[in-house]
């Protein structure tokens, strides 16, 4: 479902121009210095280089522009329902879980966002990066994006530093044509000496070249934390959130002389088909077809094995 009334965010405006800067950056200066763009192996790395990008844009439109899961007016809890037998609960008072602002019960694993002013499904965590809550229908949209966001990275960089391994034939000509991001008039080139002319060339690709190892660097380091932070996530069947309020309760389990278990934990690969989809070919696709209606959710206390979830 599309959210609605989605305005300009200066962040996503942000995220749009590194992603822009990247590839042309990787295209027509790493790959055309490594290899040319006119040779086979060019064609290659450019055209491979450009499905991924297309992949990351797309499942990055998908989660800044998808919804990520409202809570149905009409919904409201079933204690007795013996297919579901874990009912979340406030933790004073013991009563069921209940949205004092948007006026209504909250299903498991929903909780209130404060920047989006209303409960979200399954959420994990508001990102400022997407304008949106990462929840219960474009989770894996959002996790999808991040795998390839640091695969795109990563594959900059291996090209980044084999284009810095070339050794130019004619290195006053070389440098003058990755004169990429400096724009300067061919008539005041021709009458500047080229004593002058050279180091100006210099300078404006080495600067290029360091503003670019500096941003994907940065980025491969920042999204590989977020990408094995969420795979590890998925292991357990867990959100953000539930792994902080898990914390806590594995305190108040062990103090008390009990064991605390995350009763969505199911184990790992079912986890990762409850969230990625039940076919692995499928994993990588940012589609989310499988997810059902994010009110019910299997847990590691059900007696018979039943669907992810059952739509109401």
């Amino acid at each position: 479902m599309k959210r609605k009334g989605v305005g300009f965010s200066l962040p996503v405006a942000a995220v749009t121009l590194v992603i822009g800067f990247i590839y042309f950056s990787t295209v027509f200066t790493f790959i055309d210095r490594w290899f040319s763009l006119t040779s086979s192996p060019g064609i290659v790395n450019a055209a491979a280089f450009t499905g991924l990008a297309m992949m990351c844009v797309y499942s990055y439109s998908v989660a800044v522009f998808r919804d990520p899961g409202r809570v149905p007016l009409s919904y409201m809890p079933d204690v007795e329902d013996q297919e579901s037998p874990v009912h979340e609960i406030k933790r004073k008072g013991g009563d069921l879980r209940y949205c004092q602002k948007c006026s209504h019960f909250k299903p498991p694993r929903a909780h209130h966002c404060r920047v989006c002013k209303r409960c979200v499904l399954r959420m994990d965590h508001h990102c400022i990066w997407i304008n949106n809550c990462v929840g219960h229908t474009n989770y894996k949209v959002f996790f999808v994006f991040v795998v390839y966001a640091v695969t795109t990275c990563v594959y900059s960089l291996v090209l980044l530093v084999g284009s810095l391994t070339v050794e130019s034939q004619d290195e006053d000509e070389e440098m003058g044509s990755y004169l990429r991001t400096i724009y300067v008039n061919d008539d005041l080139l021709q009458k500047l000496p080229e004593n002058i002319i050279f180091p100006f060339n210099i300078f404006g690709f080495v600067s290029s070249q360091v503003v670019s190892s500096f941003v994907l660097i940065s980025l491969s380091i920042a999204l590989g934390v977020l990408l094995v932070w969420h795979i590890y996530l998925s292991l357990q069947n867990k959100t953000t959130i539930e792994y902080h309020e898990g914390v806590r309760a594995m305190w108040l389990a062990e103090k008390g002389g009990q064991v605390y278990k995350h009763p969505y934990d199911i184990g790992a690969y079912e986890n990762l088909t409850l969230i990625l989809g039940p076919n692995i070919l499928s994993w990588l696709c940012p589609t989310s077809r499988h997810i059902g209606s994010g009110l019910r959710f299997r847990t590691a206390f059900d007696s018979v094995p039943v669907s992810s979830e059952t739509k109401p």
